[in-house]
């Protein structure tokens, strides 16, 4: 992309998230990553009157591996977290979800967007306003909750009991303090208690598995007991390949707590595309998270919503065409969303 036309894309997000004169904006990178990113956002740190700079962290000592989340590179560096948490907003080009020092900085009352998506989906879903408020109505309803249970053709049919995390949105752009974002997103989620989530999930082909930025080939049977993945096994007249990926890929990390149910909820951003990973090689995979009317269920972490299982060893899984129900009452609707305050005007 122009870099100046992705000089005017960061001041439109920027003006969302509430950046104005007299603030205090960190733009954080690491070795040579998204340098186009950081010289983007000092640009409109400028033109709206705060001051910005620039913070680089070294590039990882070896890259390759399994994905691990939680380890930001931060834990070795205190005084750059200090400077961090000093900041009224940091835009985050690292990608530091679920490590301990995000919550740190949150803690401390500043707000962080991520943005490490490609700049041509950034602008193709830039943040709304409107967006935002079909996404806090969905909280709101979500919140209020005390089970959900999802269900679908393929088989399907799993119960979670609500309560115990608070219920979180994700709209694109954070204007409150100490409140995280991703640009671009559209969903909201929460998690089941530690030791009530039961059933069996059927993955189907099309089916979403990130971060290996892949779709389901063969379906997958994922059979859950007290809040933990019991077993995992190819869908009848599968060669199981999908499951055999999955499976592979979770016991690498030797950690029990990699089976363990993270968060779960649906996306509302009809302008996402589900055969987005088709483009700009899926980045990030924040459009499939969003696509509309997606149930998306989560393995491993859940210390974003507070909880205690903080394993590197987490996996998102977008899926299509399912219903999900709260307290009984149908929300999402084999992948059309029910309430017509949470559809965009055009389906209403």
């Amino acid at each position: 992309m122009d870099q100046n036309l992705f000089n005017d894309i960061c001041l439109q997000q920027l003006t969302l998230s509430g950046v104005h004169e007299g603030e205090t904006v960190v733009v954080l990178t690491r070795g040579g990553e998204r340098a186009e990113y950081a010289d983007a956002f000092l640009w409109a740190i400028q033109k709206l009157g705060a001051t910005g700079y620039h913070m680089r962290l070294p590039s990882p000592a070896s890259a390759g591996g399994a994905w691990a989340v939680g380890d930001s590179g931060l834990g070795r560096i205190p005084l750059a977290v200090d400077a961090l948490k000093a900041a009224d907003m940091v835009v985050d080009c690292t990608f530091l979800l679920f490590s301990p020092e995000q919550f740190a900085i949150q803690d401390a009352g500043t707000r962080i967007l991520t943005a490490v998506e490609p700049p041509e989906l950034l602008a193709r879903l830039m943040p709304t306003t409107e967006l935002r408020e079909r996404v806090e109505i969905g909280a709101e309803l979500l919140a209020k909750a005390s089970s959900m249970r999802i269900t679908s053709p393929h088989g399907t049919d799993v119960t979670y009991q609500l309560g115990m995390y608070p219920t979180l949105s994700e709209y694109g752009y954070t204007d409150t303090p100490g409140r995280w974002d991703h640009w671009p997103a559209a969903f909201v989620f929460t998690g089941g208690s530690d030791d009530g989530v039961d059933g069996k999930i059927v993955l189907a082909p099309g089916d979403v598995l990130l971060p290996f930025n892949t779709y389901v080939q063969t379906p997958v049977e994922i059979t859950i007991e007290a809040g933990f993945i019991r077993d995992i096994r190819g869908g009848a007249g599968s060669s199981g390949l999908d499951a055999d990926l999955l499976s592979s890929y979770i016991k690498s990390f030797d950690d029990p707590r990699g089976y363990g149910m993270s968060h779960v909820g649906w996306g509302l951003d009809e302008r996402a595309h589900w055969h987005g990973l088709t483009q700009f090689g899926g980045g990030m995979g924040m459009e499939l998270r969003s696509f509309y009317g997606n149930v998306m269920f989560s393995i491993g972490p859940n210390n974003e919503l507070g909880g205690p299982n903080d394993t590197a060893c987490h996996f998102d899984i977008p899926m299509r065409g399912n219903s999900l129900y709260l307290d009984d009452e149908l929300i999402v609707d084999a992948g059309e969303l029910t309430v017509p305050e949470m559809r965009p005007v055009e389906r209403r």
